[in-house]
């Protein structure tokens, strides 16, 4: 995987939200570590973690019927978000070129020394340590089905 575009609401470079497991691993050959997070038995949803440490990106498959990409995490300071290096705006220039994307549900929650800053109209959380960007994580919402919701 070459192109690291994170694409709010779509997917991440060339993996759209919805490739199903095994195109992914077609695409990216096997994770360098994965684990199944399934609680059938309380909640019915199965989830399925993989990490992949040479583009130090980690991917989410949700759905029971079939698995597909639901979640990218990414601590890649390759990647980019509408043109920029994301890596290396701070909190200010997120929320702004958020916003000049047209996302307005703005939320921020302080723990442990970490800052979270979360469009929840663009299912985006960007993770701040001071003024430096240590991870962000974006998704979509998944059926038992594996179809976008």
């Amino acid at each position: 995987m070459n192109d690291f575009t994170i694409k709010p609401l779509k997917g991440y470079g060339e993996i759209p939200f919805g490739m199903t497991l095994d195109e992914t691993v077609k695409l990216l050959n096997m994770p360098d570590f994965y684990e199944e997070l399934s609680d059938m038995e309380e909640t019915g949803n199965r989830s399925i973690f993989y990490e992949y440490d040479s583009i130090k990106t980690n991917i989410y498959f949700e759905g029971i019927t079939k698995s597909v990409v639901a979640c990218f995490e990414t601590e890649n300071e390759a990647a980019t978000l509408y043109g920029k290096k994301v890596f290396e705006l701070d909190r200010n220039a997120v929320v702004d070129l958020m916003k000049s994307q047209g996302f307005k549900e703005l939320d921020e929650e302080s723990e442990d020394g970490e800052l979270r800053v979360s469009f929840e109209d663009a299912m985006v959380d960007f993770f701040f340590n001071g003024d430096k960007m240590t991870a962000l994580s974006w998704g979509v919402l998944v059926d038992e089905q594996g179809e976008i919701i």
